[in-house]
């Protein structure tokens, strides 16, 4: 029962907050909101994928399922309703799950919304212009943003109490952790229906304050701005800094190698974020990750970055 609360001379309605999700909304059809859509069939929960581009949606559907089939190739996909034997069935069933959704009201009866759009402020704040009105009273609203004050996007929102950040690594279907980050105004009861919904998807929590790119950010795009200016400076060269990396530290991917599998354009968005948001020296976007931007070199997604991805093999453009 919605209890009244007094604020100033109006009375406004205190909404209660949802408790149990069923049914999940994703805006984004890329590389992050396809592989929220995946994890979260996966945990048996319906999932409707909007975007502003029809096709986009297609093709997320279409990679959704070619990365199943992966997993159950390898025998990752496992259901506890089902054996070993039939994670196939595991699969069909969690694709049933998911449908399009073409424009923003049919999201209207979700429990849950998570917005996994290009990291940037005024793109995700339109969204949740559009989105919010058309949202059920109690519905919670969750970014998927890597770097972006929690607190500023949801005062942008009609519901910052209901509003959390719920940060998903990428690929989302096999890395383990989601980042929690609460606003100022996020309530108790939405951050722990929250985390016990990030658990059932079988991934780990750790939580952060809302400061500038969290904790796995704030530690990360340093570190590959770093690796940028050490070729920029010419102390090495692209396959020389990787292969350090990988070799030296023992990392999986070098640094410039996942800065093009990130996308040079969310780095740079990042670094700008934790430039502006800590007003220190140390995090200034190095010259040279501007000019790749510029020049539309992204990383995979646009097939160069600082490898050129066009060929049978992966050539470093500098």
């Amino acid at each position: 029962m919605d209890v009244a609360v007094k604020t100033g001379e109006k009375v406004k309605a205190a909404v209660v907050p949802v408790t149990e999700i069923k049914k999940v909304g994703v805006i984004g059809a890329g590389q992050m909101g396809s592989g929220i859509a995946h994890v979260v069939a996966l945990g048996g929960f319906d999932v409707l994928i909007n975007d502003i581009r029809a096709d986009a949606i297609d093709r997320a559907i279409g990679q959704i399922e070619k990365n199943m089939q992966r997993q159950v190739s390898k025998g990752i996909i496992e259901s506890d309703a089902m054996t070993a034997a039939m994670e196939s069935d595991a699969m069909t069933a969690a694709m049933k799950r998911i449908k399009p959704a073409m424009t923003v009201d049919e999201l209207a009866d979700c429990d849950l919304v998570i917005e996994a759009a290009t990291e940037d402020e005024s793109i995700k704040r339109r969204i949740f212009a559009e989105l919010c009105p058309r949202l059920k009273p109690g519905a919670l609203v969750a970014t998927n943003t890597s770097s972006i004050s929690i607190t500023r996007l949801a005062a942008t929102t009609d519901r910052p109490e209901l509003f959390i950040g719920m940060h998903f690594m990428n690929p989302v279907p096999l890395m383990e952790l989601v980042e929690l980050i609460r606003g100022i105004a996020t309530e108790d009861a939405v951050f722990a229906t929250a985390r016990r919904f990030v658990d059932s998807l079988g991934k780990k929590t750790t939580i952060s304050e809302d400061f500038p790119a969290f904790i796995v950010n704030r530690i990360l795009l340093p570190m590959i701005n770093e690796a940028i200016y050490t070729l920029y400076e010419g102390v090495g060269t692209v396959e020389g800094i990787d292969k350090a990396m990988k070799l030296g530290a023992h990392h999986p991917m070098g640094p410039l190698e996942l800065a093009d599998f990130i996308g040079l354009d969310t780095c740079l968005s990042v670094m700008q974020v934790l430039y502006e948001g800590l007003a220190d020296s140390k995090y200034r976007p190095c010259p040279l990750l501007v000019k790749y931007v510029e020049a539309g070199w992204l990383g995979r997604k646009t097939n160069r970055g600082f490898y050129d991805y066009r060929g049978e093999k992966p050539v470093p453009t500098r």
